[in-house]
């Protein structure tokens, strides 16, 4: 093999070492999705979702970006439908869209409600994370 073969396949195989890893998209709400994951101890956020909701759009981008990131690989984000999984806000205590709940694993790490910030969304989501 020649010397200019060998250092392409050495490329090649640094390059699938050093992909990046991406977080898991956002996955529509349902209590076995939360249950599963709590069980398997994975960080969670949930995101109860209104798409009439100006907060919950500018919440969005955020969170969107946070399913992107590498940094939030671990984390499994759950979009809760605001309008349509009244059983489902009632179990969590979800009594206004924009909330926003954190798990790390089985345990609720934080909770916030109407916030629009990244840093605190981002703060949020990182609470989740062990």
């Amino acid at each position: 093999m020649s010397a200019l073969r060998k250092l392409s396949l050495i490329a090649v195989l640094g390059l699938g070492m050093i992909a990046p890893v991406m977080a898991q998209p956002i996955q529509p709400f349902t209590t076995a999705a939360l249950k599963a994951a709590r069980a398997a101890g994975k960080p969670v956020l949930v995101d109860a979702y209104a798409s009439w909701c100006p907060i919950c759009r500018k919440q969005a981008p955020t969170i969107d970006a946070m399913a992107k990131d590498p940094a939030f690989a671990k984390l499994v984000i759950l979009r809760l439908d605001y309008d349509n999984q009244n059983a489902e806000k009632r179990q969590l205590g979800i009594i206004q869209q924009s909330t926003l709940i954190a798990f790390d694993g089985g345990k609720e790490t934080g909770r916030l409600v109407g916030v629009t910030d990244s840093a605190q969304i981002k703060a949020l989501a990182q609470s989740a994370l062990h």
